[in-house]
């Protein structure tokens, strides 16, 4: 399984925080899963501010994150593609990959990869945060954001050296 080795990621003092959820509206079943593990995460966080929109498909995600990063701490993109007989797989998954890396180097805002690209919707049901999932991509994308939003703050909060 893809998260055998995985870091424990605990957070904590994000209460003062600012965070977006985006998340595509394809593969209905396993999106609600997502969500609900980013919302989980976010309120296991203390996070009392946070928002969530919907745009159609993975390939939009990135350009909402960068509307998102500029009045939030952190973003969490939440999406799911699963392969099918055409190269089109490959072009949204690069294109929304290589689309929210540069999201989070151009706004310097963390962005929690929450993407699933998987061969089979049954691999994908198994990273949802589902019950009966193994895997809760979506808390574990947030989580990521948020941890990575507080060291940010801490580095900008230290004097020049």
């Amino acid at each position: 399984m893809s998260g055998s080795g995985a870091p424990t990621l605990q957070v904590s003092g994000a209460n003062d925080l600012v965070v977006t959820i985006v998340a595509s509206s394809w593969h209905a079943v396993v999106m609600t899963g997502l969500v609900e593990g980013a919302e989980r995460a976010l309120a296991a966080a203390g996070v009392k501010r946070s928002t969530h929109v919907t745009v159609p498909g993975a390939f939009e995600l990135p350009l909402a994150a960068q509307v998102a990063a500029e009045q939030s701490d952190a973003v969490v993109a939440l999406g799911v593609v699963i392969r099918g007989g055409t190269p089109h797989f490959e072009y949204v998954c690069h294109a929304a990959t290589e689309g929210l890396t540069r999201v989070a180097l151009d706004t310097s805002c963390p962005i929690g990869f929450g993407l699933l690209t998987c061969d089979t919707e049954q691999q994908a049901l198994d990273r949802a945060g589902l019950p009966g999932s193994s895997e809760d991509k979506g808390a574990e994308a947030t989580i990521a954001a948020l941890q990575l939003a507080l060291t940010l703050k801490d580095l900008r909060a230290r004097p020049p050296a």
